[in-house]
């Protein structure tokens, strides 16, 4: 007995909600049928052989109502996937709006209010002039900047609520820094009436400018969040919607998520395999390679199992459903990923540790120096009022807010410039701590697609001209691979194209699924294939058993070539290591960095390719959805680790690590996965981009030095320290110049990072 609920449509009274009780009560093998009026939904137990859900459907459709399955857990969670996705567009959209806007205020304010500076004159309309029309100059400020701080209202919203329950942020710092140079602005802009040189004591371009600055970097940054949301989407649209299901009424397509465990589907060649499931009948090449990857196709016969979500090539098979639902590796895969994606938790940014204490001080020695001078000092209203602002804007922290993302934008600059693509400043953060990297073999140590790696020529093994048969060898079996579309085909092919072989077209071509090809050339029958097919078509390779068990424990797929009956050669194709990989792998560990490689081949081939690229730590034979625990494992030794990997298998194990790194020609899924993308898919990058981290967090600590240095200099003096022995009177706006050195000297640092050499 099978219990479920539907989503009944079209009901308006309990006579509706009776009706369709009934008519499914009458269906033999029901035992219940109940109807919840208030919600919609049907609950009902069936027997499974007697009734099906479409029988089901069918029945309350006659009765004038509509009726589907509730959605399932993966269903659910695809929904929810693609509204998250909706919210986000739309919040972007928003975010996007509100940036130009600013920019489109901000550009003019910073030309009417700096134009004046610059030794040569700029054009400036005469009502506009400082000197000709004060009031006006100062309103013309007045007006650009209000709609700028509008659109950045979230930071005030944020930083002021944070600041005032005690824990002051970045936002608290834009609010406090940008908020008192604009009411101090406000305030000479009032004063301008009764002296006119208060136009020079204006800071409202730095408001407005140091606000846009910040939106511009936060609209980047949000850009890159939630990419794993979508990489999630990605792979729940792996699994096809619909099904073909084969029962004793004939074929008939079914949505997937109503296929139950047991029940035969048809695969047709070029599909998608909907669930996981066993070989019934038939045999045909596999693409495993998102979910597993491994490049080169697996051949699949009865008996053998295969994953919903992969490729299907050029066999049909009929195969029994053995999970389903939230069981199948796919969805394991997606439940693994959305774990690993709820246990990461965002990196503090070290500006945000400052200002935790540094906002709460300066506050504190504002309101202290103001009252000081008011009750003790017996100083005016507007001398205390110059005292109180003067001590927040040469404090500032504008600078201090520009530390952080300003080098990181830097940054990420010069890592895009060497194809290394970080989305967030966490992620540069982070992977300066990197003591583990974690490599995926396929496509990431390895090119990731198969290519020719040995060629041998049966009974020619001391040969003179050994060269010219093994090419007149390749020349034959590229000419009978030129009509296949399978993988290994096409690498023979690929080799005889990059040493320019002539090819010639054959007479006849035929592709055997599970085995190889026969051909006909130039009059010869020719046959390339595996050893089933020489078994078959009981033709000897005992002399080059040895070779082909050493081909086997290197991970090469042998592909033997013969004619008339008679064995030609062997042709071995294998995924090769590239040509930077050990070169990288060096980098790494003189960095100090421990380097693992995780595959799901066999031992014996993963060691040998691991002792190729001159890595000790191998991890083989793990399966796709045990990689994640494989990086938690190391994590719980206390390692910082970072994946690299490019496939939809190492999806998971990404999302995991503290950084994850996709390789520029991998899936789409592992692209979005990834927090740094190699688009150059050199395993140099890696190097590249923890030696750029660990630059750009040098700098932001030196900016954050220089920041703090010049405000913390000028505290006192603008408190009136120096004043009180005689001394001068820090004015805001020298406080104001002062400030702006500051963000000067922020800014200078955080571009001698454009200079930086990576290799």
């Amino acid at each position: 007995m099978k219990t479920e609920v539907y989503c009944i449509e079209g009901m308006s009274c309990a006579a509706c909600s009776a009706a369709v009780e009934r008519v499914t009560r009458r269906l033999d093998g029901v035992e219940s049928s109940d109807v919840n009026l208030t919600t919609n939904r049907m609950q009902i137990t069936y027997d499974e052989t007697k009734v099906t859900p479409e029988l089901i459907i069918g029945k309350i459709e006659k009765a004038g109502f509509g009726a589907k399955p509730e959605a399932t857990e993966a269903e659910a969670r695809k929904q929810q996937s693609m509204e998250e996705l909706e919210q986000r567009e739309e919040s972007m959209h928003t975010a996007r709006k509100r940036l130009i806007v600013a920019a489109c205020f901000a550009l003019p304010l910073l030309y009417l209010s700096m134009g004046h500076m610059i030794p040569v004159k700029l054009p400036v309309p005469e009502f506009l002039d400082m000197n000709s029309h004060p009031l006006a100059f100062a309103l013309a400020q007045l007006i650009l900047t209000v709609p700028v701080l509008i659109a950045g209202r979230r930071f005030y919203l944020v930083g002021f609520k944070t600041l005032f329950r005690g824990n002051p942020n970045m936002d608290s710092l834009v609010a406090i820094g940008t908020g008192s140079a604009f009411l101090y602005s406000l305030v000479m802009t009032l004063g301008i009436v009764g002296n006119p040189m208060n136009a020079h004591n204006l800071y409202y371009e730095s408001a407005a400018v140091v606000v846009t600055l910040i939106m511009l970097g936060k609209y980047l940054e949000s850009r890159s969040k939630g990419k794993t949301s979508e990489a999630i989407r990605k792979l729940m649209e792996l699994a096809p919607d619909t099904a073909i299901l084969v029962d004793e009424t004939g074929e008939r397509e079914v949505p997937s998520a109503s296929v139950r465990v047991g029940q035969k589907v048809l695969i047709k060649p070029g599909s998608r395999i909907p669930l996981d499931g066993m070989v019934l009948e038939g045999s045909s090449s596999v693409d495993e390679s998102m979910l597993t990857g491994e490049s080169i196709p697996v051949e699949k016969q009865k008996g053998d199992s295969l994953i919903g979500g992969s490729m299907n090539y050029n066999g049909a098979m009929v195969m029994q459903t053995t999970r389903v639902g939230s069981d199948t590796t796919l969805s394991k895969i997606i439940k693994m990923m959305e774990d690993a994606q709820g246990k990461k938790a965002p990196i503090a940014k070290l500006a945000d540790t400052v200002a935790a204490h540094f906002v709460p001080t300066v506050i504190g020695i504002a309101i202290v120096a103001a009252l000081l001078w008011l009750i003790v000092g017996g100083k005016p209203l507007s001398f205390v009022l110059a005292i109180f602002v003067a001590v927040l804007v040469i404090a500032c922290p504008c600078a201090l807010g520009l530390a952080t993302p300003t080098a990181i934008m830097v940054g990420t600059g010069v890592g895009a410039s060497h194809g290394i693509l970080i989305k967030s400043g966490e992620a540069l953060e982070m992977a300066h701590k990197i003591d583990a990297v974690v490599l995926d073999k396929t496509g990431t140590i390895t090119e990731g697609k198969p290519q020719v790696t040995d060629v041998l020529v049966y009974g020619q093994r001391e040969a003179e001209n050994k060269q010219e048969q093994q090419e007149a060898l390749l020349a034959l079996a590229a000419s009978c691979e030129q009509m296949s579309e399978h993988p290994l085909g096409a690498a023979i092919v690929e080799e005889a194209k990059t040493r320019k072989l002539s090819l010639t077209k054959p007479s006849h071509f035929e592709s055997i699924t599970g085995e190889g090809i026969t051909a006909v050339l130039e009059g010869k029958e020719i046959a390339i294939g595996n050893q089933k097919m020489m078994r078959r078509l009981q033709i000897s390779w005992e002399d080059w058993a040895a070779d082909v068990e050493t081909m086997a424990e290197e991970g090469k797929t042998p592909m033997f070539v013969a004619a008339e009956g008679g064995l030609l050669g062997i042709i071995s194709v294998a995924d090769t290591i590239k040509a930077s990989s050990v070169a990288a792998i060096d980098k790494l560990k003189s960095l100090g960095i421990e380097v693992y490689m995780l595959t799901g081949d066999n031992k014996k081939t993963a060691a040998y390719i691991g002792k190729q690229a001159h890595i000790e730590s191998v991890i083989a034979e793990v399966l796709p959805q045990d990689k994640a625990a494989e990086v938690e494992r190391l994590q719980k030794q206390g390692k910082h680790v970072m994946m690299v990997g490019d496939g939809i298998n190492d999806a998971p194990a990404l999302v995991q690590a503290d950084v994850g790194c996709a390789i520029g020609s991998g899936s789409d899924i592992a692209l979005d996965a990834g927090d740094i993308v190699l688009m150059k898919s050199d395993l140099q990058d890696v190097y590249r981009a923890i030696r750029l981290s660990r630059a750009t967090i040098r700098n932001i600590k030196q900016n954050l030095f220089w920041a703090f240095f010049y405000n913390s200099l000028g505290i006192p003096v603008a408190a009136g320290v120096l004043y009180l022995f005689g001394g001068p009177l820090l004015s805001p706006m020298l406080g104001g110049f002062a400030m702006s050195l500051s963000s000067v000297c922020v800014v200078t640092n955080a571009l001698r990072l454009r200079f930086l050499k990576l290799d």
